[in-house]
């Protein structure tokens, strides 16, 4: 008996083109394809023109844990099952996670076919940093919740990514300059790789602002994380206690300098020392 599997397939999230060769392969070949909507599915199928040999079936939040015992029958008798979203990878803000876990737990083997995911486009397009970032889901829906939330990313140092209703982002984008202040930058994303993919970057306040007649299409949002600031007399007392030991004094700043993020200058140090010794 050939070994079953599950392949956690990431679709297109705009332009079918935009579909791997693996994508494709699997597509065609698989034996099970559970779809989040499988009129989307089909469509995309159509557009790459691909024929789907194997059996459709629908998996989406409210029905997953139920079709979850079938799927892994399935597998365990030598099925490939496909798992693909509507856009971007399964399990990112979208249905998967209760299948996937179900195949670790009962040790069948769970592959992923890289591809589209619009946390890392909106990552990408953002103009903010990189290097380290967080992601969110979807905002909260009620305006409570949303504040508790925000309030949550107030000290959060990395990048963030979050997904956004249209019909819910000016009032979020108020929310958070309420939150988090007007000047924090983001940038909100929409339609991306789309026809009308439009990237909008400024403050939350000039955000809110341009959201405020209502927006179309589906939105990501990457905020800025804060920039850290640090207690200067602290730092004082840092170099003082480096000086004491024997360091000169700007060797001392320029040490401390290094190993704190949010410091100011060296030359901003010093003249703090030298003003702290009257």
């Amino acid at each position: 008996m050939t070994a079953g599997r599950l392949l956690i397939g990431a679709t297109p999230l705009g332009q079918p083109s935009d579909a791997s060769t693996r994508l494709v392969r699997a597509l065609g070949s698989a034996d099970v394809i559970a779809a989040e909507d499988t009129r989307r599915v089909r469509v995309l199928a159509q557009a790459l023109e691909v024929r789907l040999a194997g059996r459709v079936v629908s998996v989406f939040d409210q029905n997953e844990a139920s079709r979850v015992p079938a799927l892994l029958d399935d597998i365990r008798a030598g099925a490939t099952v496909l798992l693909v979203s509507d856009a971007g990878m399964p399990m990112i803000s979208d249905p998967g996670y209760r299948l996937v876990t179900a195949c670790v737990e009962a040790q069948l083997p769970v592959q992923c076919l890289p591809g589209p995911s619009a946390v890392t486009t909106a990552l990408a397009v953002a103009g903010l940093p990189a290097d380290r970032f967080c992601f969110e889901g979807f905002a909260p829906r009620k305006q409570s919740a949303r504040k508790t939330w925000l309030a949550g990313l107030a000290a959060e140092q990395r990048t963030c990514v979050f997904f956004e209703s249209p019909r819910r982002l000016g009032d979020c984008l108020r929310d958070a300059v309420d939150v988090l202040g007007p000047d924090r930058r983001a940038a909100v994303c929409r339609e991306l790789t789309k026809t009308h993919e439009e990237v909008v970057r400024g403050t939350l306040a000039e955000l809110a602002d341009w959201a405020a007649d209502g927006v179309l299409g589906e939105i990501s949002v990457v905020l800025a994380g804060v920039i850290p600031s640090a207690d200067p007399e602290s730092l004082v007392e840092e170099v003082n206690r480096l000086v004491g030991a024997g360091m000169r004094v700007k060797d001392a700043c320029a040490q401390v300098v290094e190993a704190t993020a949010g410091a100011p200058s060296k030359r901003e140090l010093y003249d703090a020392v030298l003003r702290s010794r009257g």
